[in-house]
């Protein structure tokens, strides 16, 4: 069973139940076995175990873990302290540096994001080395969607970013209208030079905080 140790536990505990997701286990257990597959099995849930329910101001989706060896641990875009930071993140690090005029950090890890109630979350929560979108499909999208969902009911306001085509597909679940939807390009080199950059979107996330009465987020990362 899985324990994340906040509020999660009790909104998910029926999904981690349902057929689908017990057909995912069963799925990923092999994979484990037989392969070499990104997080680590403890920090699968390392988005929802740093940012419990309540804490959510900001949401950022990103779509699968990096497949390369030592970069992914459970939260969207980040890597470990000591792992070169991807194109991807140099680039997000490179419009905070433009929109809010803070110098890019000397390492990729975005736990103090998480602390803050920054939910980084990846649309699909594993994936195998090397082979991008290898874990498609096989269950973890109906479980992200679920957790997009119950956060699209809570009543206080939330700033959902969402970058990219894949991001963007999820704007149908997030109807409630105290929330803010902020969508452009994906980050990645082929395509942040078609929205991303200029997007302005950390400043804006702010503002939208500041404005219903919530901590704006300190977009600086602590050595």
């Amino acid at each position: 069973m899985v324990q994340i140790g906040n509020e999660w536990d009790e909104l998910l505990k029926d999904e981690f139940e349902k057929d689908y997701y017990q057909n995912l286990r069963k799925f990923l257990a092999y994979e484990y076995r037989h392969a070499r597959v990104y997080p680590d099995m403890y920090d699968i849930f390392n988005a929802l175990k740093y940012t419990s329910y309540s804490d959510v101001s900001v949401v950022i989706l990103g779509q699968d873990p990096y497949h390369g060896a030592g970069q992914a641990h459970g939260l969207s875009f980040s890597v470990k302290k000591g792992v070169m930071p991807p194109p991807s993140l140099k680039n997000i690090f490179s419009e905070i540096q433009s929109d809010l005029g803070i110098a890019p950090p000397n390492h990729g890890e975005l736990i103090s994001w998480a602390k803050q109630g920054v939910l980084l979350l990846n649309t699909v929560l594993t994936v195998r080395e090397g082979r991008p979108n290898s874990h498609k499909g096989k269950g973890w999208e109906i479980f992200t969607d679920k957790v997009i969902s119950l956060l699209n009911e809570r009543e206080e306001p939330i700033v959902f970013l969402l970058w990219g085509a894949n991001a963007r597909s999820k704007t149908s679940l997030i109807t409630n209208p105290k929330h803010k939807i902020l969508t452009c390009a994906h980050p990645s080199p082929f395509s942040a030079s078609n929205g991303f950059f200029g997007c302005r979107h950390f400043s804006k996330a702010n503002a939208f905080l500041a404005s219903v009465g919530r901590t704006p987020i300190d977009w600086s990362l602590p050595e």
